[in-house]
Formats: structure tokens, sequence, C-alpha cells
């Protein structure tokens, strides 16, 4: 026997879980009149219930029944993270102070012992569906103002990332061109996609450090003399230390992005002159996305390569300033490079 016993009524719902039929008509019959009511005779259609819609709000659950007990039942209901919630009542005749303590170190929410009394299992279920009301509506608060938290830190990044850029010759567009095209190279390269969408976060803080960096070097446009290249060098650093050393897993990729996107695959980067798979892999990305776009878009001082030229210098590159692999597969994005620059076209010249 399994069904539902009442098609109109409160929009609670309750599953009761009992193999003996009489029992479950009187706690039917008691509580159809404000609930939903859904019915299971064993573990395993008690298990099903529980996992079709109207997903129960509450359960009644019969210990003693066959082939699968009222404890085993509640032990995989708390091991499964879609029913873990759900409060579950026992209703049984074992009312000894042992089986109680077993049932509530399962997680059982209360205990009911038969015969039961009317008006005592009315005022269990209400209680109990009120605070697993209470309990929802706590979380779905905590969940809303988490993203709304997520959603501020994300945006405060963007901003450091496109104020990073106004101190430079480049559009806050550049650094959203460099994020996506680094999360897209990313997936490429077999990275998980939660990892993926970080570093479509962290990407754009990676000059984050020319804030640092004095105006006259900052704003030169003819060759700077190599006191002024160590010192427009040290902007890799400036930007770790910006960004700091924080249990944050989005600012400590930031931060790695910041220190080693200039180091080249072959050790003649900067500032430690790692190589090859020294390099932390996202370091290696964003070089490239860095790079590509950077040839890509007018400056004042050149004028925006073709993006043939570009993939030209890139495939030249190939074993020196970039990661072999990574060249491969950055020159098959040709389409998704494209579709990004039309999405994320400078309005205004540089500054």
């Amino acid at each position: 026997m399994e069904g539902v016993m009442a098609l109109e009524a409160h929009n609670a719902t309750v599953l009761i879980v009992d193999d003996v039929p009489s029992n479950i008509h009187v706690l039917g019959s008691l509580l159809s009149r404000d609930y939903v009511v859904k019915v299971a005779t064993d573990g395993i259609q008690a298990l099903r219930s529980t996992m079709s819609e109207p997903r129960p709000d509450l359960i009644l659950l019969d210990v003693m029944m066959p082939d699968m007990d009222g404890y085993e039942v509640l032990r995989q209901l708390k091991d499964h993270p879609v029913t873990r919630q759900i409060p579950v009542i026992f209703v049984t005749a074992k009312g000894e102070i042992d089986d109680e303590t077993r049932g509530f170190d399962l997680g059982a929410a209360d205990y009911i012992t038969k015969p039961i009394v009317p008006r005592i299992v009315e005022a269990r279920v209400r209680t109990h569906l009120a605070l697993h009301d209470q309990h929802r509506d706590l979380e779905n608060r905590v969940r809303q103002r988490t993203q709304e938290l997520d959603e501020s830190r994300l945006h405060l990044i963007a901003c450091l990332g496109r104020a990073a850029n106004y101190r430079d010759n480049e559009t806050g567009l550049h650094v959203q061109r460099v994020g996506r095209s680094a999360y897209e190279l990313a997936l490429r390269a077999g990275m998980a996609v939660a990892e993926a969408e970080l570093l479509l976060y962290a990407a754009p803080l990676h000059d984050i450090g020319k804030i640092g960096i004095p105006d006259p070097i900052l704003f030169k446009t003819s060759k700077q003399d190599p006191e002024e290249w160590r010192i427009m060098q040290t902007h890799v650093e400036i930007g770790a230390r910006i960004i700091g050393d924080v249990p944050s897993d989005l600012l400590q990729m930031a931060r790695t992005v910041a220190l080693t996107h200039h180091e080249r695959w072959d050790g003649a980067g900067y500032p430690h002159r790692l190589t090859g798979e020294q390099i932390p892999l996202v370091g290696r990305i964003v070089a490239l996305a860095d790079v590509f776009d950077a040839l890509t878009s007018e400056r004042p001082y050149k004028r925006a390569w073709p993006a043939e030229e570009a993939f030209a210098l890139i495939r030249q590159e190939s074993g020196r300033q970039f990661e072999p692999r990574l060249v491969t597969l950055f020159l098959e994005m040709d389409a998704e490079l494209r579709m990004i620059r039309r999405k994320f076209q400078d309005d205004e010249p540089p500054v």
C-alpha cells in the first residue's frame, strides 16, 4: 500500500510509514484533515516516497518492520543530502530508554509511543512542522545573504581589476577579455569547471600591482632604461602584496596569477625565473590570454594587431615564452576569442 490519502489539504506533506494497515488508517484519518498524507508499508517504499513529489515535510516512522527496520530507514535518510533535513518522528511500541536514545542518536526529531493519543500526535506534528519551516526559512535567508556577499565580492574584485587597468594604457574591458579567454583555455586544458570559474574572476587582477608603479615609468611610451625596467617588473610582487595571503580560494588564485603571469616557459621571465611546470598552470594560462589581448588591442603607442599576426607570434613563442600544449589549445580558440572580442569591445580609446 503506497499513495496519497488526501489531495486537497494543508501545504505540508506528511509521510506515514508502517507495515500494519490499521495503524496507517488511524494516523492517516487523524492527519489528512490538515495535511497531505502519503503512506508506505515498508522501508524501501518509504525511501522511494521521500524522493518523489510531493516530497514529505515530516515523516512518522514505525520502528519494527520486516526487511528494513525504522532505524535503517532513518540512517539512510540522514545520509542523503536531499532528505537529511526532513524531521522524522518515531511512532512505536518500543518505549524503552535505550530504544529512544538510539533513535535520537541517529537523528530522530521525536518519539511517540503506541497506542497513540490523537491530541499528542497532532501537537507533535504541528510543532515539528513549524520548527522545520523556521529552519528552512533561516537557511533560505542565509543562502540569499551568502549569494549577495559573493556577488558583492566578485563586483569588488572586478572593480579592482578595472582600476588597475585605468592606471595603465588599457581599458577596463581588457581585464574582462583576459578573464574570459583564460576561462575558455582553462576548460580546454582539463581544469574543473569550478576552478576555471575561479580563474575567470582571478585573472582580471593580474596587473593590480601596476597601481604601485610611478607614473613617469608606467606611462612612458619610449623604451625604458634598465633601472626603469627593473622597477616596472616589481608590479608582480606589488600585486601579490596587495592581494595578500588570505584564506580564500579566489584570492589565493588571484595572488598566484599576479605573481607568475610574467614567468616564461624557458625560464627567462620574472620575478623568480621559474621554468616549465614550475610555473603554476593559472599563471601559464593568463600569460597567453594577456599577451594575445594586448597584441590585438589598440594602444597610444601601437596599432591593434590582426588576430592572425598575434597567433603567429604566439606560435613562434611556443616552447619559449609559452607552454607548447597550451599554445596548441589556444590556437584552436579562434572562434571563441573573436566572440569574446565582440562581446567586450572597447567603446572608448585607452587612457
